[in-house]
């Protein structure tokens, strides 16, 4: 498995995992924004940690991460009824944003 399967495979676990636990404790779905971005930054800085990559390059895979990985974990939370569908539209661009920052500071390049 390449490490962009990998780091949206890891993310898209933390975001599902985050949402789950969100949907019974509200102090957690408080924090779904913060925390959604949050761990598309990690799954970016994951996609691209130590690879020697462009800048454009290592923005790109840390988007896609990011982007993947929230699309699923909103995904999710729609299907649980605690966030509206009308959110995975920002929610995932918000986090691929977030995933292309954490991809350019993983980068070695």
């Amino acid at each position: 498995m390449n490490q962009l399967a990998l780091a949206t495979g890891i993310g898209s676990l933390a975001q599902i995992a985050m949402v789950v636990a969100g949907h019974s404790i509200p102090a957690v779905a408080e924090n779904f924004a913060i925390g959604g971005m949050g761990l598309s930054a990690l799954a970016g800085w994951l996609a691209t940690r130590g690879q020697p990559v462009g800048l454009a390059a290592g923005a790109g895979q840390g988007a896609a991460a990011g982007g993947i990985c929230a699309a699923i974990g909103i995904a999710v939370s729609v299907a649980l009824g605690d966030v509206p569908a009308s959110l995975l539209a920002l929610g995932t661009g918000s986090s691929a944003v977030t995933g292309a920052i954490g991809g350019v500071f993983g980068r070695r390049g």
